[in-house]
């Protein structure tokens, strides 16, 4: 099962944290926080889950106007900044979803400082696949 403290071993990891469809955050840990603090990840967990949003909108849209599939469900991405960099991933709840859950797990992402990001490695670790109960 992935945890928090698996994406905090990362190199790079300067935080990590699970948060609601809403963008709420419901768990977190800060490596620097004077580098990202409690505020930031919070408006970093909205962002994400707005770009979620956004990027299930397009991708069920392309699939019906032009018929390609493989577009929708949106996953997993990667935001890459300036200096730092998140990659999220809502895998385990499409994991649920097929199981016919209702209670679906968290999105779960890692912010990754750019110098020393391994993102083959964060997408391995957000891609093990748990046992759904």
């Amino acid at each position: 099962m992935t945890t928090l403290d698996d994406l905090m071993k990362l190199p790079g990891a300067m935080a990590a944290f699970e948060f609601r469809g809403s963008g709420e955050v419901l768990e977190q840990r800060i490596a620097y926080p004077d580098r990202i603090n409690e505020s930031t990840l919070d408006l970093l967990a909205h962002m994400c889950a707005a770009n979620l949003s956004i990027a299930t909108m397009q991708a069920r849209g392309w699939e019906k106007v032009t018929g390609m599939e493989g577009f929708y469900p949106i996953q997993e991405f990667t935001l890459i900044g300036f200096d730092w960099s998140v990659v999220v991933s809502g895998l385990q709840r499409e994991h649920y979803k097929q199981a016919g859950k209702f209670s679906l797990p968290p999105f779960m992402g890692v912010v990754l400082a750019n110098e020393s990001a391994d993102y083959e490695a964060a997408f391995g670790i957000l891609e093990r696949k748990e046992p759904v109960p």
